[in-house]
């Protein structure tokens, strides 16, 4: 793993688990009821992500997911926007 700083490791860690969080609850019996299950992790990866100051920046944040999982990051020419790119403006 590189040197992600603690700001944006944290962002990334709570962007997975609201990923994790809605693959579960929209997988579930009432896929309807996931808004409510989703508000809690929604609000953590947005203040974490205000945090970092990766709002509006997809592509580092990408890159610092992928820092979590070195093995499942995308090939570079498949997917120029997280290969390291200009920082987007919001």
């Amino acid at each position: 793993m590189t040197s992600t700083p603690t700001p944006e490791l944290a962002a990334a860690q709570a962007c997975l688990r609201l990923l994790h969080t809605a693959r579960a609850a929209l997988s579930g019996p009432s896929p309807a009821a996931a808004a409510s299950l989703l508000a809690g992790p929604m609000a953590e990866a947005d203040e974490a992500l205000r945090r970092a100051g990766l709002t509006g920046n997809e592509a580092e944040l990408l890159n610092r997911i992928y820092d979590l999982e070195p093995d499942r990051r995308p090939d570079a020419r498949a997917c120029p926007a997280s290969a390291g790119s200009a920082p987007s403006t919001p």
